[in-house]
């Protein structure tokens, strides 16, 4: 009975969260306008760059360019944005100078992102995980909403 509680819960969570603003996939390279400056991605042999007014402020391997941007209010601006590389997701958080960049190091393919204050939770094949202060986590159920 408890865990089809649990399902039940998770279906319904899931079913609201997908209604209420789950953010798309983008391949654009930018410019993009963040708090912190010009960001953008640029193409560098195998490798793809991430330049912020033009310096180099990270550097991954991937295929093909796909990423998930939180926007502002007005979706002038972008303040987060999450990169699917050949090896995990990379976070890089632009509300701030010098900006965060965090490699998540673990192989997860990303569906759908969740932007909340205070960490991202993605949707992967293998489920749904919170990255919070640095640390990944596989959630199971939750009471929490994400808008």
């Amino acid at each position: 009975m408890k865990r089809l509680l649990q399902r039940l819960i998770f279906a319904g969570l899931s079913a609201c969260a997908f209604a209420t603003g789950a953010h798309a996939q983008v391949s654009a390279p930018g410019p993009f306008n963040t708090p912190a400056g010009t960001f953008q991605f640029v193409r560098d042999d195998r490798d793809f760059v991430a330049m912020l007014d033009r310096d180099i402020i990270d550097r991954f391997d991937a295929k093909t360019l796909t990423h998930f941007d939180e926007t502002g209010g007005q979706g002038d601006t972008v303040s987060r944005v999450l990169v699917q590389s050949a090896y995990g997701p990379v976070l890089y958080d632009l509300r701030r100078q010098p900006p965060l960049v965090q490699h998540m190091r673990t192989t997860l393919t990303v569906k759908r992102v969740f932007w909340q204050p205070d960490e991202v939770v993605m949707q992967g094949p293998e489920g749904w995980f919170r990255f919070k202060n640095g640390t990944l986590t596989k959630l199971s159920s939750t009471k929490m909403t994400y808008h």
